[in-house]
Parts: structure tokens; C-alpha cells; sequence
């Protein structure tokens, strides 16, 4: 067949390779941070400089050996940990209600459930403040925790309701009209349908609290220090390659949690 229009195809060949591109540049953007970041925490010299004085773990002895990096790390991980267990039934109850809710409340529901991710950070963490001191909520991993968990909570939902909506409700009917009490659907047959959307949950609950800075600058005590609050204080006093250290297991820790993520994904679409 005679192409009566070549011109096109060759305009569209010319479109793909330059989105191509641009996506390229954009990614290289991104990444050029990190990238320029690992190396420098492995620099044997004591100044965040290129070329590298040389090749040593030094830096991550420091974080092991010191007992500050190391009491930081250990709260990271225990509120982040807490925020995940507590924010992922959340979103998990906030999705299941969305799903039984009328067309026209659903979207005034949703706003509300995520309006802690459209609010700036700053106000949420000066309101959250204000509503903890009195309640003596300030300084303490309780507080810490609750207003991680409400960042977090509006991501799970996000992922869990999406995880919702490639479930076949006929087989939940099918479930019931067998007998099965709705607490045994809901654990015997919906869970294991969205676990990956719940696993996903939970993975990006704790990222967003092990990440989150902010609100732990307005609540956190000198015994509450996170990994975050550390690394900034370490940029404001002093700058020591041990802050490259630190930001480069950050960044491990972010890419082995993408990582689940991804392979929840995979293993979703292997079983549709």
C-alpha cells in the first residue's frame, strides 16, 4: 500500500525521540543529586570535595560507633514502623468506606480524607503543635507517631482504594451467599485480593514518616530525634561526610522499599 502521507509518520517518529529525550534530561536531573552524593560517602578526606581524597568506610563506622546516628536511626525506625501499623488499617477502613458510599458524598468524603496532602506541611505540622501541647502530646514518640500517622493515613487510602477497584464485588456476594459471616469475607476473601495495595500502603506509610522532617522539628524532644531532624542538624552546625553516609543509607532504604512495592505489583498482575 502506498503511504500517501510520509510526512506524518516521519513527524511522529521525530515526537517519540524527543519526548524520549526529554524524559532523558529529566531523569538525569533527578538522579544527578544522588548519584553525586554516594560517592562523596565513601571519601577517605574530611571535606565534601571532588576529586576524592580516597576510598574508606570511615564514615559509615561513624554512624555505627556514634551513639547519636545511631539513637536517631533507632527512632526512625520505630515510628515509622508504628505509623505503618497504624496508618495502614486506617486507609484501609477509610477505602472500604469510600466504596460503600453514595456517587454524589464520595468526592466531599475523599477531599476530606486527603486534605492533609494538599495543606502545607508547615501549617499542618504549626496546627498539630498547637493541638498537642495542651495535651502534653509534645515531646513524646506518642505524638510523634499520631501526627505521622495523619500524613500517612491519606497515601494509604490512595492505594488501597485503588487496589478496591480491580476486585469483583459478585465474588464477595458469592462469599456471603455461602454462608461465610462478613468478617471472614472481609479477612478470608477481600484481604488476600488487595494485599498487594496493602502491603503498597505500608511500605509508603513508613517511607513518608521515616522521610518526614517537618513536623518532627515542631514535636520531637532531644530523646525523639529522628534520622531526618540529625542529618539537618548536622547541615546547619557542621558539615561532615558523615551526613553523605547517612543520606546515602536513606537512599537505600527508599530503593529497597520501592523495590517491595514493584514486586507487589508484579505479583498483582500475575494473578489477574
Amino acid at each position: 500500500m502506498i503511504d500517501l502521507h510520509p510526512g506524518t509518520h516521519a513527524l511522529d517518529l521525530l515526537t517519540r525521540r524527543a519526548l524520549r529525550c526529554a524524559c532523558a534530561l529529566i531523569l538525569v536531573f533527578l538522579i544527578a543529586p544522588l548519584v553525586a552524593i554516594v560517592p562523596l560517602s565513601f571519601n577517605a578526606g574530611s571535606f565534601l570535595t571532588y576529586p576524592l581524597a580516597g576510598l574508606s568506610l570511615r564514615w559509615y563506622a561513624g554512624l555505627v560507633d556514634g551513639g547519636d546516628w545511631m539513637g536517631a536511626f533507632s527512632n526512625s525506625l520505630l515510628v515509622a514502623g508504628a505509623v505503618a501499623l497504624l496508618a495502614t488499617p486506617l486507609g484501609a477502613l477509610g477505602a472500604l468506606g469510600l466504596a460503600r458510599l453514595p456517587k454524589a458524598i464520595k468526592p466531599i468524603a475523599m477531599t476530606v480524607l486527603l486534605s492533609p496532602m494538599f495543606v502545607p506541611v508547615i501549617i499542618v505540622a504549626v496546627a498539630i503543635y498547637l493541638a498537642y501541647a495542651p495535651l502534653g502530646l509534645a515531646d513524646t514518640y506518642a505524638g510523634l507517631i499520631l501526627a505521622h500517622t495523619t500524613l500517612a493515613a491519606p497515601f494509604a487510602v490512595i492505594l488501597i482504594n485503588a487496589a478496591l477497584q480491580g476486585v469483583n464485588p459478585s465474588v464477595l456476594r458469592a462469599a456471603a451467599s455461602l454462608g461465610a459471616p462478613p468478617l471472614t469475607v472481609m479477612l478470608r476473601v477481600l484481604v488476600p485480593l488487595i494485599a498487594p495495595g496493602v502491603v503498597a500502603a505500608a511500605v509508603v506509610s513508613f517511607a513518608t514518616s521515616f522521610d518526614e522532617i517537618v513536623v518532627a522539628l515542631f514535636l520531637a524532644g532531644t530523646q525523639h530525634k529522628t534520622l531526618p531532624m540529625k542529618m539537618f542538624e548536622g547541615v546547619r552546625d557542621e558539615i561532615s561526610p558523615a551526613i553523605t553516609a547517612a543520606s546515602t543509607v536513606l537512599v537505600l532504604t527508599s530503593l529497597l522499599l520501592l523495590g517491595v512495592v514493584e514486586a507487589m505489583r508484579r505479583r498483582r498482575e500475575r494473578l489477574q
